[in-house]
Formats: structure tokens, C-alpha cells, sequence
């Protein structure tokens, strides 16, 4: 081990290929660099969330305006990201990743984050899968089909997305104290495949999530240039998409395109978790509570300004401006209701190119043709970065406004089902989770739960009149819990971990304070037996 590391999770056979003591030594150079600054980053998103909970509004930066209003454009793209119609997301299970990579998708983010239970073996198994990948040895022979897979000749382009500055990494310390995921999981793929990456005429391209300011993106920057220089990379060579799923991020999109110029090159509508980050910054503000979170809507109120905002900034850079997540999962066994989500989908997806997006998210490989179609019906070309949207300037009112709507007995069901259900699996190891014909991922828990939070402290009224309490979330998630378990089975309910996932629920749900993740919490209990 470097000195002062401890790696605390089994290593198992073949992990030592991960787990070198150079690899290592790259991390812990990364951490004892740039932790400091990043705990300090974080300490800057309490100042903030202190500022909105006494009253203050999120608004544009004073300070950057020359920065907006500057005439300045992000590094030239490389010539394989200047197509990224369809974007395929999923963990970075093995067999996941062969079969995204030949799902006919342009690129495939493959996830140590929203979409990877964080387990100790998840997680170097991740690591281990990309570097047999870049090794043109990523294969595997399913134990029990027997059904051997491998990457085909024409893979979709790789991006990994790394975990966000606020979760650690429990299974390796520095010094006494858990090195930040995010460290990790850049600081294991970029040493281990860099210089592989390139030799494929293709570069290492990351996805970075959760930013909430332009500070914690120059943060990334500062990253990326130390580790170029480390292993005798050029500067510029790591090439990023910043997904914007903070509503503080929404007001810096310069910012981060700017401090990050030299290595980004678009940003990306998050449309979940920036739902998630719309009720948590206005949470103490009951102007602000929202109506069943369904009711929320892309193209309405605050997140068609969003993204109207978001593809105006990224145009005028000479970025791409990438849309959200299609999260349906075709269901074959009924095909009325197949064909609605597919309409959904193609609906969604052509929204998004009339908006002036160069591409778009899907979760599913059967959703690949139904997204492409749509592209390839719409697009003039293999983006659409010189269009630049005319109307109004997106204002700051226009990001806070708030969908109408109503709120209902059955969307707080759906809360409670959906969070807790969500939680039980990731705490068995599983981040993508199929649920009620969608594949979620933690952003959707913690909309679940933020919302039940929300709906308590503001005392919001159903229709039909019932008042949201402690008492009625209390009622009705006995009551949502007793029919999972008759529908799940007792055998299969009772061996599972949904007595953990109800008291992380409850707690959060319920507390008096808003916990800012729910995945800080539950990391607690992960890797328990």
C-alpha cells in the first residue's frame, strides 16, 4: 500500500489488477492534492443552502457577468462526440456493459454513480470490466445460460461518469479517512486505461453529475490537469459532458462551460435529479411546493426554461446541448401498453430535437432504434450546434416557476412505493432498478422522498381534503408495504432488506431537517450482511 492507505474491502482474486500499488499511489496523490479543497466546496453549498432557507433566491452570478457576456468558445469536439444522437445509460455490471456497448447506441455512459449500488464489489468489478474492455478482452460466459457474450465490432462510444464530490468511498482510507468516490473511480479508470483509450484513436471521456457551482467544476478542471501531466498526457485530452441537475448549476452555465473550456464539451439535462435539487434548495419555502411530481413536466414552467436555457448557453459556446433521460422499459406482455410508452419516448425525443438538442438519453437497449428513428427523421445533420434558439432570455423568474397541477393520495402513494422499493434493492447491491415499467436510479428515490418531506413541513391538502402528516405517510406506507408483500410473496419480501429501506424512508421522509442525500445514510448500511 502507499503509505498512509488502507484498503478495507476484501480483495478478492484478480482484483489486485485494480488495486496496484501504483494505481493506488495515483489516487492518494489525487486526494492529498485536492481533498481539502473539495470539503471546503462542500462546506460552501451549507453557506448557500443557509442563505436560501433565510430567505434568498437563487440567481445569476453578479460577479461572472463579463464571463456571460463575454465572446469566448469552448476546445474543438473530437471528431467521435460530434455524433451522439442516442446515449445509452446503465451500471458498470459486465454484462450490462457488453450488451450496451453493442446496443446500436452513439455512446454508452457507463455509471459508477445514480445507477451503481456502491458496493465494494460493484465497484472494482466496475473498474475491472473497463479495463478488460479497453484490453479488447471485456467478455463473459453466463454461469447459468451458459450463453457467451462479447463486444462487438462497431461498439458505442464509452463516457463513465464518476460519483459526485459528496459521497466516500468507505473502502479505502487515507490517513485515517474514506477517500471521495469520485477520486477514486476517476483516479482507477483514468491511470489504468489512459494511454490504452488513445491508442484506440479515441480519448478518456467522462460524464461529471451533481455540480452545484463553477468552483467545484474549475475543481474538476484542476483534477484533470494534474492527472494529464502525471502520466505524460496533453493537456486537453480528457474531454467531459457536465450533466446540469442542480438548480444552483442552472444559474452558472457559462461558468462551468468556461472554467472547463479547455475539456468540456457540452452539458446535459438532468432532468430527475434537478427536480430533486428544485425541492431541496427552495425547501423551506411553501410558495414552492410542487404537485405530483408525474405533473412535472418537461417543456413547462421551470424545466422548459431549464432546458431552453441550457440549449441557448451550450450553442453560443460551441457545445452540445444533450437532452434527458427516455426511462421507460418496453413491456412485450402487453403491447397497448408497450406502444404508449413507445409513443412517449418518440414524443419526448422530438421535443428535444425541435429544441435544438444534439442528442438524448435512453435506459433501455430496446429503446435505442425508437430514439434513433426520431433523430434521423428530424436532424439535419450529425448535430445541430450552430442553432441557436431565439425568444426571450430565460430569466431568473422563469427558472423558479413552478408546473401547476394538483396533489393526490395516489402520487404520495407512488412516493412511498417507488422510494422504498428503490432503496431495498440498492442496499442488495442493484442502482438500476426496474419499477412499474420505468428503470430508476437514486435520483428517483430521492425526488420520492423529498417531495413526502416537502408536502409534511408546507402541510399541503390533498384532493379530497386530507392534510399531509407524519401520521398519514405513517398510515399509508403500512398499508402500501402489506400489499407489496402480498404481491411480492412473504418468501421473497421477508428476505429482503425492506425493513432497512422503510427506516431509511421514514426517517428521511419525516425528519425535521432535510437530509441533503439519501445515499450518505444508506451507504451506512451497504455492505452489511
Amino acid at each position: 500500500m502507499p503509505a498512509g492507505m488502507e484498503v478495507k474491502g476484501p480483495v478478492r482474486p484478480g482484483y489486485e489488477r485494480i488495486l496496484s500499488k501504483d494505481a493506488l499511489e495515483f489516487v492518494a496523490q489525487i486526494a492529498r492534492r485536492f481533498d481539502q479543497t473539495r470539503r471546503e466546496l462542500l462546506g460552501l453549498r451549507e453557506t448557500r443552502q443557509r442563505n436560501w432557507d433565510a430567505g434568498a433566491l437563487p440567481d445569476f452570478l453578479s460577479g461572472t457577468k463579463d464571463i456571460r457576456e463575454g465572446d469566448w468558445k469552448v476546445a474543438d469536439i473530437p471528431s467521435d462526440l460530434q455524433k451522439r444522437w442516442v446515449e445509452l445509460t446503465g451500471p458498470t455490471e459486465r454484462k450490462m456493459v457488453i450488451n450496451a456497448l453493442n446496443s446500436g447506441a452513439d455512446v454508452f455512459m457507463t455509471d459508477f454513480e445514480d445507477a451503481l449500488s456502491p458496493t465494494w464489489e460493484n465497484i472494482v468489478e466496475g473498474q475491472i470490466a473497463l479495463k478488460d474492455y479497453w484490453r479488447g478482452e471485456l467478455t463473459l460466459t453466463d454461469p447459468k445460460s451458459g450463453k457467451y457474450y462479447e463486444v462487438g465490432p462497431e461498439p458505442a462510444i464509452l463516457l463513465v461518469r464518476p460519483r459526485g464530490w459528496h459521497l466516500p468511498e468507505g473502502h479505502i482510507l487515507l490517513d485515517g479517512k474514506p477517500v471521495a468516490g469520485a477520486f477514486v473511480d476517476f483516479g482507477l479508470y483514468f491511470f489504468h486505461n489512459a494511454k490504452a483509450i488513445l491508442g484506440k484513436e479515441t480519448g478518456p471521456y467522462f460524464y461529471l453529475p451533481k455540480l452545484e457551482s463553477h468552483q467545484e467544476a474549475k475543481l474538476w478542471n484542476d483534477v484533470f490537469l494534474f492527472a494529464q501531466e502525471a502520466l505524460g498526457i496533453p493537456a486537453g485530452t480528457i474531454k467531459v459532458t457536465v450533466l446540469i441537475e442542480t438548480l444552483p448549476a442552472a444559474f452558472e452555465m457559462d461558468e462551468i462551460l468556461h472554467v472547463l473550456r479547455d475539456h468540456i464539451v457540452g452539458l446535459n439535462v438532468g432532468r430527475w435529479d434537478y427536480i430533486f435539487s428544485f425541492i431541496k434548495v427552495l425547501r423551506n419555502k411553501p410558495e414552492y411546493t410542487l404537485p405530483d411530481r408525474q405533473q412535472v413536466v418537461m417543456g413547462k414552467a421551470f424545466l422548459g426554461a431549464y432546458a431552453r436555457l441550457l440549449v441557448q448557453t451550450c450553442h453560443k459556446r460551441g457545445a452540445f446541448a444533450m437532452g434527458g433521460m427516455a426511462a421507460q422499459i418496453p413491456n412485450r406482455r402487453e403491447p397497448e401498453t408497450n406502444e404508449k410508452a413507445m409513443a412517449a419516448v418518440r414524443q419526448d425525443k422530438e421535443r428535444e430535437v425541435n429544441e435544438g438538442c444534439d442528442g438524448s438519453w435512453v435506459a433501455h437497449p430496446d429503446l435505442v432504434p425508437v430514439a434513433r428513428e426520431v433523430f434521423e427523421r428530424l436532424m439535419k445533420g450529425d448535430n445541430q450546434i450552430s442553432f441557436i434558439p431565439s425568444g426571450d432570455p430565460v430569466t431568473r423568474d422563469d427558472l423558479l416557476e413552478i408546473h401547476e397541477g394538483t396533489r393526490t393520495e395516489e402520487g404520495l402513494r407512488t412516493n412511498i412505493r417507488v422510494g422504498v422499493q428503490y432503496i431495498e434493492a440498492w442496499l442488495r447491491g442493484n442502482g438500476a432498478v426496474p419499477l412499474y415499467n420505468l428503470m430508476e436510479d437514486a435520483a428517483t428515490a430521492e425526488i420520492s422522498r423529498t417531495q413526502i418531506w416537502q408536502w409534511q413541513k408546507h402541510g399541503a391538502t390533498l384532493e379530497g381534503g386530507r392534510k399531509v402528516t407524519a401520521a398519514l405517510v405513517d398510515e399509508l406506507l403500512e398499508d402500501e408495504m402489506a400489499k407489496l408483500r402480498e404481491a411480492l410473496g412473504p418468501d421473497i419480501y421477508d428476505s429482503g432488506r425492506f425493513p432497512e429501506a422503510i427506516g431509511i424512508f421514514r426517517s428521511l421522509s419525516e425528519s425535521d431537517e432535510l437530509a441533503p442525500f439519501l445515499t450518505l445514510p444508506a451507504y451506512e448500511l451497504l455492505d452489511r450482511p
